[in-house]
């Protein structure tokens, strides 16, 4: 079982704010694969979603080391690294993105066709590196 690392106030605020994360995943030749991704907060994990047939998901699914890197919109020289593992579950009723959409934009998502499924992507987090000039 991996340990769990606690986040600290400093990554809470970046993760609560309306700040772009960037996911680091490991593809199948073990070369790296980023995307830019919405985050939230769910109490000392890190969710995204994800469309299921994206190449992070899979990747995920396959190798569930992950990297996550949060960026202060305000202040790019504050940023936290979170390394650690990622659990995925199903997302039918693709609540999560709704709830991103509203965080991120104030807005509703734009309906997304019933055989595009998604995933919540649970990080958990093991070692946290913030980092601030």
């Amino acid at each position: 079982m991996t340990e769990r690392t606690v986040l600290g106030e400093s990554t809470r605020q970046l993760v609560d704010g309306r700040n772009f994360a960037v996911v680091a995943t490991i593809n199948p030749d073990g070369s790296p694969q980023t995307s830019v991704v919405w985050v939230g907060l769910d109490g000392d994990t890190v969710v995204f979603s994800s469309l299921t047939s994206r190449r992070k998901t899979r990747n995920l699914a396959r190798d569930p080391r992950i990297s996550l890197t949060i960026l202060d919109s305000e202040d790019p020289y504050h940023t936290v690294e979170i390394r650690g593992t990622a659990e995925l579950t199903d997302d039918p009723d693709k609540e999560l993105p709704r709830t991103l959409s509203l965080k991120y934009t104030g807005e509703e998502p734009p309906p997304e066709p019933a055989d595009m499924p998604r995933s919540i992507v649970r990080v958990i987090p093991e070692k946290v590196i913030p980092f601030k000039v």
